[in-house]
């Protein structure tokens, strides 16, 4: 739904908003925010809230370091375990210079470039992701250790899935603010859960995994524990992984093409171009290859040890599941680059490779050796990222220089 900035303001004053939160990410897709008051509120949506720039990873540096804050009306959420003493409201914004021109590390900007240009070939791209993560007991001074809150494994149920009433209270929080997840289980690792996500266009699915790492890290707290989305933070254990679901739809008239093989294709064929930014941090790489996590570059029907799967779903819920990536991803970015990998795969009529049915975790060498793999490490990740024509395409000029 649509709002104007006066009914937000209207909003304000009749709901008893005593702080508001304006939010965004850092390149690295880290959430940052700042707080004002309802009396300053008009003035955030006429003339933006600066900030120091500077002073926020992979931005600018402190020469014309001044950017500003512009709320989003339509982002407006009630964060609703901060109610006690009136409410708390956060809106995700826009990053722009003083002169009012939009700033181009601003990630979500970027991802609303990458829908408008599939909007122009027609078409939208859905996503629903599946966050998997780990929560910890805390030592006697409130600080996180890495002691499981319990030892129960894949989708095993209370007592021994020490996890549950938390999933459940994650689960109810993200419905209050108006965000559905579809599923939630234990995952195979101690103390390691999972939420799934219905589909949703791109910009509100990158919008919702910011909302759900807040969700999670406050619900863990207040239940005296911890929540670690790292990629690997037990390291004879299951990594975390972000499985990202996708659907291509064409958005008018009539087209009964199949995009989605041309759209996988695209993937495929720039998968180590993006790899730096779906496995962002040097421990991302210790996970891959581990406990059903991807290490070539493959995809099959239902098959789990590949990097796409196609699984077995019907109507609506058809997809195709990138396993790769891990929840340290900037969503914002990993969403724009995979639509801009997919409608290059569609544009030029890539032509899918033929599936690999195998087991590849238990496959022996000569069936692996002629199948490519994923980058080994970050440094090599970042190195195919700075050097690939296609993302210097794709992001901006000075984006990469958060690579070097």
């Amino acid at each position: 739904m649509s709002y104007s900035y006066e009914e937000i303001i209207d909003f304000v004053e009749q709901e008893d908003v005593i702080f508001i939160h304006l939010a965004f990410t850092d390149a690295f897709g880290r959430q940052k925010k700042i707080a004002i008051p309802p009396d300053e509120l008009r003035r955030a949506f006429t003339d933006g809230i600066s900030f120091d720039a500077s002073a926020i990873a992979g931005f600018t540096g402190v020469i014309k370091s001044d950017l500003f804050l512009f709320p989003i009306p339509d982002t407006l959420t009630i964060l609703p375990w901060r109610s006690f003493q009136g409410k708390v409201v956060r809106m995700f914004c826009d990053i722009r210079y003083p002169d009012g021109t939009p700033y181009e590390k601003d990630s979500r900007a970027i991802l609303k470039s990458a829908v408008k240009a599939a909007r122009n070939m027609n078409l939208s791209v859905s996503f629903g992701s599946e966050f998997e993560f780990y929560l910890f007991n805390l030592d006697e001074k409130g600080r996180p250790t890495k002691d499981p809150i319990d030892q129960a494994g894949y989708m095993d149920v209370a007592p021994f899935d020490r996890g549950e009433n938390i999933r459940r209270e994650i689960v109810l929080t993200m419905k209050e603010i108006g965000i559905y997840p579809e599923t939630s289980h234990h995952e195979e690792g101690p103390g390691q859960n999972e939420v799934d996500f219905r589909y949703s266009n791109a910009i509100t699915a990158a919008d919702n995994a910011m909302n759900f790492q807040t969700v999670v890290h406050a619900i863990a707290m207040q239940n005296g524990v911890y929540a670690d989305f790292s990629p690997k933070p037990l390291p004879d254990n299951a990594g975390n992984g972000l499985h990202i679901n996708m659907s291509v739809n064409i958005i008018d008239g009539v087209d009964d093409t199949d995009y989605t093989p041309y759209f996988m294709a695209g993937i495929i064929k720039h998968i180590k171009e993006l790899s730096a930014f779906l496995n962002p941090v040097e421990e991302s790489y210790k996970r891959l290859g581990e406990k059903k996590a991807p290490k070539y570059i493959s995809w099959s029907h239902q098959n789990r040890s590949q990097l796409i799967r196609i699984p077995a779903a019907k109507g609506q819920y058809k997809r195709i599941e990138l396993r790769s990536a891990d929840p340290m991803t900037n969503p914002y970015i990993a969403y724009a680059l995979l639509i801009y990998a997919g409608l290059d795969g569609i544009k030029n009529r890539y032509e899918l490779p033929d599936p690999v049915d195998i087991d590849l975790y238990n496959a022996d060498a000569a069936e692996l050796m002629n199948i490519d793999q994923l980058p080994g490490s970050l440094e090599e990740a970042r190195k195919i990222a700075v050097d690939s024509t296609f993302i210097n395409s794709v992001l901006p000029e000075n984006f990469l220089d958060i690579l070097k």
